[in-house]
């Protein structure tokens, strides 16, 4: 079994950047199939475009644009790519980064696919990041993958707990269904508790309000839908489930710091036309 080393993934490596223990790195998937293999470090992988379907000892994962994967290091795994073009965004975290910075990271073990859209959010603005590289880009890139961090231990640390039925449940039924307007009476009989127990305590497990996540949600859906060229803004907009372009564009921007237009065109560095 091969162990890629850091900067190491099957494809073609578009870009590849390197922040003293952080190795970012853009690839496009070009093989079907890649057999079982293992990584050196500790990884993110978040899907920009297209698909890849895959495997480890448990779990098998198809992932569409926007999915988000965590794997701890030398986690065996294979890929599957479907026709078509895809390609991933990686970020590899060497011992010697967590060792620096006093990081204990052996809670989190295994391969991950992680469906928190704020975890998403801070990948797409690490992305941004490489593309505007800036003299502050390695300063921000660090900062918020810091901040990564410290969500997906902290989701972890709750999903750890004994949940009430509840909280899997909403999580999944607004994801399924995150273009729809859903109100908290229509949800609170739904998951058959009481609105003001929802309302209440929906932050405690998702650390945000309804509003907020379901919000999360439409704009980390429209930033993958963003680089489908056949989608005009407008179309998106409906499609995540917004009133209209404008209040599309505004959440985006609220979000973001950047209108939806301007980072569509991020994705088009190194994009085959």
């Amino acid at each position: 079994m091969q162990n890629l080393t850091t900067g190491q993934f099957y494809g073609q490596t578009n870009e590849t950047i390197r922040l003293g223990g952080i190795t970012l790195t853009e690839t496009e998937y070009t093989q079907e199939k890649v057999d079982w293999h293992y990584h050196e470090n500790a990884y993110f992988t978040f899907i920009l475009e297209g698909q890849v379907v895959e495997g480890n000892k448990k779990e098998i994962y198809h992932c569409g644009a926007g999915s988000l994967l965590f794997h701890n290091w030398q986690e065996a795994h294979y890929n599957i790519k479907p026709p078509g073009f895809t390609r991933g965004f990686h970020i590899e975290l060497e011992h010697t980064w967590f060792k620096a910075l006093d990081i204990n990271f052996e809670a989190v073990e295994g391969s991950l696919q992680l469906q928190n859209p704020e975890l998403k959010l801070l990948l797409y603005r690490i992305f941004r990041e490489t593309k505007i590289n800036d003299t502050t880009s390695s300063l921000a890139i660090q900062t918020l993958l810091l901040e990564t961090l410290g969500r997906l231990a902290q989701a972890q640390e709750t999903m750890a707990r004994q949940l009430p039925t509840w909280v899997p449940k909403i999580r999944d039924m607004l994801h399924d269904t995150s273009s729809e307007s859903w109100n908290l009476q229509a949800l609170a009989q739904t998951l058959d508790i009481h609105p003001v127990h929802l309302s209440r305590d929906f932050s405690k497990y998702f650390n945000c309000t309804l509003g907020e996540y379901i919000r999360r949600i439409k704009i980390q859906k429209s930033l993958a839908l963003l680089p489908d060229r056949s989608l005009s803004l407008t179309d998106i907009a409906y499609a995540c489930g917004f009133a209209d372009q404008s209040h599309f564009i505004r959440c985006f921007k609220n979000l973001n710091a950047t209108t939806p237009f301007h980072f569509r065109n991020l994705f088009d560095s190194h994009r085959p036309c």
